[in-house]
């Protein structure tokens, strides 16, 4: 980004944030002006007390909870967890979802700082700005409205003063019809056959919350059951490994391709979209692209140019940001293909029935902010750097992979949302994987290196039950077992003097005792399906809205991913010019030493392929037949 781009997008962002300048920058366009202006009376408040230099680490509720660390450090979870009046009021519920944070390290009164420092950051009143369609994301002057894409017909959510909620069921009522035709087999590709095997062709969030749901919902029996006989993959890294292997096996007649990219000029993506366009015209013809390939995007003349028909293009909008998008076009196209719509609807409803608890529940008793401001504790005032998303549930196994993204992505600032430098830490590195596997993997980090807390997430009900005749309990309780032990071991630890009268060796004792004290909340669903996991979607997306909230982020950009982007540009154009002029780098190509040696190392290893050669190479003869395998001199 040019540092005159840098200048616009701070200047845009002080603009928003400070009720002066709404006020007197009469050169902005009727739109601007729209969008800039709050729509309520608690919005402008809060927009007038956050001017360009203020932290919220400069008001007083900050400064209590950073004195009252010195009373949390005089305590001991083992000791916390005796209080039966503590452990009552530290436990919240909404529509089944069950949370327990009896094992953070909180009291009462901890919890009552928490939710002051909440209102010293106007976080409800950014909860309503956000609910009503304000440009919360000022650095692209963008309203923040992923909950609108789940909102019933019924609602009103209005951007410049027009109600998006039509056009969000437009957009469903299209899928809904165009997913229909192809499950019945109405609509067959150019061969007749029917359209059985879906590739859903994206990066990121176009890719990691759709792979989150489909995993969860594969293995629920009834949802398997609806799709019987069908087939979705998913294609996003630009690395021809991925393209051999989501193509590997498929038959381009029975074979259906979503694009998804809103520009439609995403670099990773309409790679892989080429790719896969070529593999369908090498075996099918040019004339078969239209009906084998659709698309998720807003730039119809780019999605005519590609071949594809633009009626087979499903619209998302620029308040949707990618790694919020699951519950637009982006996800529910591929996932109402393999589940059918009504799985999506049940999916979107579950969603929903959070959004509306977090815009609408007190404090005290609202999930997202209470888990928010339990990371923003852990992070800001404990000193936690990470976070364990721990899915005591293999059909969860995607979920830490995208909250990485979604939390990562959102948090990972250094200035808050006018362009100041923060003087406190946030973000969390956010990693996970499912129990009991990582009990045998890196557990034993969390127990006896460094104090991680963790998000514990059970299912009362299992997807698959399974009860061996002689085992004490079933498979599902075993797991379950875990859940609930691994929470107390992290939390209780155990002392030298347990281990002692345990008669243990005291050459053991210091590798055997477990200090105990580790931070953890437990998660508990009634069963894991469609409209439960839209409930763990919206949960987790909310609960780091909040975090930034707080932190006075700006947790809807994601400038941090452009830099390498459009250096990428460069090294691409270099090395197509050597590879073509077989040629090394020298010092006149501009670029460090470091970058010099090894670029020319990478050119040296591969063979001399020129890139201007007018043939087509596919990854490997997984794709294909012998017909497609590289000449052996190829790399």
């Amino acid at each position: 980004m040019s540092s005159s781009a840098s200048g616009a997008v701070l200047k845009n962002a002080t603009s928003f944030f400070s009720a002066k300048t709404i006020k007197t920058n009469k050169n902005n366009t009727l739109k601007n002006k729209k969008r800039m202006k709050p729509s309520s009376k608690a919005a402008t408040a809060v927009l007038q007390t956050e001017h360009k230099g203020s932290l919220i680490s400069s008001t007083s509720e900050w400064n209590s909870l950073k004195e009252h660390v010195k009373d949390i450090e005089k305590t001991h979870l083992r000791d916390l967890l005796k209080d039966y009046n503590r452990c009552e009021n530290l436990t919240l519920e909404h529509d089944g979802v069950y949370v327990d944070y009896a094992r953070q390290r909180v009291t009462e009164e901890t919890m009552e700082k928490l939710y002051a420092l909440a209102r010293a950051s106007g976080v409800k009143e950014k909860i309503n700005a956000m609910f009503s369609g304000e440009a919360m994301n000022s650095t692209e002057n963008r309203a923040v409205l992923h909950v609108a894409t789940r909102a019933p017909r019924s609602k009103v959510i209005n951007v410049d003063g027009s109600n998006v909620v039509p056009d969000v069921h437009d957009v469903l009522d299209k899928i809904k019809d165009f997913s229909d035709r192809v499950r019945n087999g109405e609509w067959v590709g150019h061969t007749g056959l029917p359209l059985t095997d879906v590739v859903c062709v994206g990066i990121g969030g176009s890719f990691l919350g759709p792979l989150f749901v489909h995993t969860a919902l594969k293995t629920n029996q009834s949802h398997a059951a609806d799709a019987q006989g069908r087939n979705l993959r998913f294609l996003a890294n630009v690395d021809p490994v991925d393209v051999a292997r989501a193509l590997n096996g498929l038959n381009p007649e029975t074979t259906l391709v979503v694009v998804v990219s809103k520009t439609f000029t995403t670099a990773e993506t309409m790679l892989n979209a080429r790719t896969v366009r070529q593999w369908i015209i090498a075996a099918l013809g040019k004339e078969a692209v239209s009906k084998h390939m659709v698309a998720v995007s807003t730039n119809l003349k780019l999605v005519s140019e590609f071949g594809i028909d633009p009626k087979n293009a499903f619209a998302f909008w620029d308040w949707v940001g990618g790694r919020y998008s699951v519950c637009s076009a982006v996800g529910m196209l591929p996932l109402a293909l393999q589940y059918g719509f009504e799985t999506c609807e049940q999916f979107l409803k579950g969603a929903w029935s959070m959004d509306e608890h977090f815009a609408t529940a007190e404090f005290e008793k609202n999930l997202p902010v209470t888990l928010g401001l339990i990371s923003t504790w852990n992070v800001s005032f404990l000193g936690c750097d990470a976070r364990a998303i721990l899915p005591y549930c293999q059909a969860l196994a995607k979920l830490a992979p995208h909250i990485q993204q979604v939390a990562m992505e959102s948090n990972g600032k250094g200035v808050t949302i006018d362009g100041t430098p923060v003087d406190y830490p946030t973000g969390e590195i956010d990693f996970g994987e499912p129990g009991t596997n990582g009990q045998h993997s890196f557990y034993q980090l969390i127990h006896q290196g460094r104090v991680i807390p963790c998000d514990f997430i059970g299912v009362i009900k299992s997807q698959q039950s399974v009860y061996l005749k002689g085992e004490i309990v079933s498979n599902h309780d075993e797991l379950m077992c875990n859940f609930f032990a691994q929470a107390d071991a992290l939390a209780v630890g155990k002392t030298p003097v347990e281990l002692r009268a345990e008669n243990c060796p005291d050459t053991l004792i210091p590798h055997k005792t477990f200090t105990g004290n580790r931070p953890s909340l437990s998660i508990m669903l009634p069963e894991l399906n469609a409209y439960t996991t839209g409930q763990l979607l919206s949960l987790y997306e909310h609960r780091v809205a909040v975090q930034g909230f707080v932190w006075g982020l700006n947790s809807f950009d994601q400038w941090g991913v452009e830099l390498g982007k459009v250096l990428a540009t460069r090294v691409r154009a270099t090395m197509h010019d050597k590879r073509n002029e077989g040629k090394m780098l020298d010092s006149s190509d501009g670029y460090n030493h470091s970058t010099e040696r090894m670029l020319n190392r990478y050119l040296q290893g591969k063979a001399q392929l020129k890139y201007d050669t007018p043939s087509d190479v596919f990854p490997c003869d997984l794709i294909n037949s012998e017909e497609c395998r590289p000449p052996s001199s190829y790399a």
